[in-house]
């Protein structure tokens, strides 16, 4: 039996992972939905997951199934067809395509598997059909809906009564439900929306059936670990126990569930709705990949990250230093430490590297390949040092608050009319390779 212990979300507390079955380790991670590039917010969950999954093959070898699924038919799929007036398969392809380029800049593993929704939909209108035959769901008008009474456990997961979920979130309005918390395993699709024919009527599916038929197909009914943000305990992952369990009569759905905390600009949560997105692209270009991936790794996966130049350039600060003793030597990984089987402890593990290089900086070559190995189960050091070194060139030198300081700078010059000043600034910018360019009334940048 490993080491191992992690955050139960279920249970509250921290607990010793016990597989199910140590030959064969389950592992499921709800993936994106590919309507908008992936940010910075839902790189930290690929990361997290990322980490446990090579955790987990270290511990057990080959044996971990790692399951991480792709929604590609969703009501924010749709919107953005419209918006952008682009086909709905164009939109996901491309997408999805920016998604596993975002996956390999930050060096994480492919999953076992990678299901989409749109090929398993025969599956989830057999779920449907399943649970109102066993009376938890009931169809009215096209529509079906889990009927929330029907499961006595609901909201164990996020921990709150039905009166408590009933005031505390946003609940979809509709006279077709029994009671305001059901919510929809299936909707009818508009003429001009994808839909498939099924016996309600010709839909689409509801996003927590998606997760829940996937799960069971590749994982069966009762798996190991459950993942995601902590922003999909509730509905997402709450609503998925109900209906798993419901239609399989299993007391338990997943056995772990491990949430990973926001990743926050100036203390408000990184999210879309907000505005306040910093994509993984643009920060992959900006820093490195890795560079990303080792700043998101530097706070307890549970704990909220705020996201900042200062963390960034400290984080390309220790990669500078690790990279001086770099080693083409890799060695295999037989064993995890300690600090990291703590419920995947980065910053202990982290400083625990530090320790390691100043030991290896000695001229310890066995603590040298120990540093290297340390580094690589953290998923770092994926580029050689001559490579690690070119591309240090093409980064930029300077925070994002020191350019957008001169580029006021610059503006406030052209408004006084010193248009020298102004190129000088601009110059300068260019001189550190930052590219400025005005555009429709205000100033853009770009590393050059």
């Amino acid at each position: 039996m490993s080491n191992l212990q992690l955050t139960n979300s279920l249970s509250k507390k921290k607990e010793v992972f016990k597989p199910i079955n140590s030959k064969k380790i389950s592992l499921y991670a709800c993936g994106p939905t590919v309507y908008d590039n992936p940010h910075v917010g839902n790189a930290r969950s690929l990361v997290v997951f990322d980490l446990l999954y090579r955790v987990l093959k270290t511990v057990y070898g080959s044996n971990v199934n790692y399951v991480r699924n792709i929604t590609d038919v969703d009501d924010k799929i749709i919107e953005a067809s419209k918006k952008n007036n682009k086909d709905l398969k164009q939109i996901t392809n491309e997408i999805t395509k920016v998604f596993h380029e975002n996956c390999k800049s930050l060096n994480c593993l492919k999953p076992t598997v990678e299901p989409k929704a749109t090929e398993h939909i025969k599956e989830m209108i057999d779920m449907s059909s399943s649970l109102i035959s066993k009376g938890f769901a009931y169809a009215n008008q096209g529509h079906v809906y889990f009927a929330v009474n029907s499961f006595k456990d609901y909201g164990k997961l996020s921990n709150k009564n039905l009166d408590e979920l009933k005031a505390g979130n946003r609940i979809e309005i509709s006279n077709l439900k029994k009671n305001p918390m059901d919510f929809v395993l299936w909707k009818p699709s508009k003429d001009q929306d994808p839909g498939w024919e099924s016996p309600w009527g010709r839909g689409r599916p509801g996003w927590h059936l998606e997760c829940s038929v996937m799960s069971e197909k590749y994982l069966g009914k009762n798996f190991d670990i459950h993942g995601g943000g902590l922003d999909l305990i509730f509905p997402h992952h709450e609503n998925e126990i109900a209906q798993s369990c419901s239609n399989n009569n299993t007391k338990n759905f997943a056995n772990y569930w491990v949430h990973n905390g926001f990743v926050t600009i100036n203390k408000e949560k990184m999210s879309k709705s907000l505005g306040n997105i910093i994509t993984i692209s643009d920060a992959v270009q900006k820093y490195s990949g890795q560079v990303v991936r080792l700043a998101l790794l530097s706070a307890h996966y549970s704990q909220p990250l705020d996201w900042n130049d200062e963390l960034l350039l400290n984080q390309k600060g220790v990669l500078d230093k690790w990279y001086n003793l770099y080693s083409e030597e890799k060695g295999e990984i037989t064993e995890v430490d300690e600090i990291l089987l703590d419920d995947l402890n980065t910053p202990g593990y982290i400083a625990k590297i530090h320790e390691l290089y100043n030991e290896a900086s000695k001229g310890n070559d066995k603590k040298k390949l120990k540093f290297n190995q340390a580094c690589r189960l953290l998923g770092l050091f994926n580029i050689s040092k001559n490579d690690w070194e070119n591309s240090k060139k093409r980064k930029i030198s300077v925070s994002e608050s020191y350019i957008i300081k001169k580029i006021e700078e610059r503006a406030k010059a052209k408004n006084n009319g010193n248009f020298s000043l102004a190129d000088e600034i601009r110059e300068e910018l260019l001189s550190k390779g930052i590219l400025i360019e005005d555009q429709k009334g205000k100033t853009i940048w770009k590393i050059k």
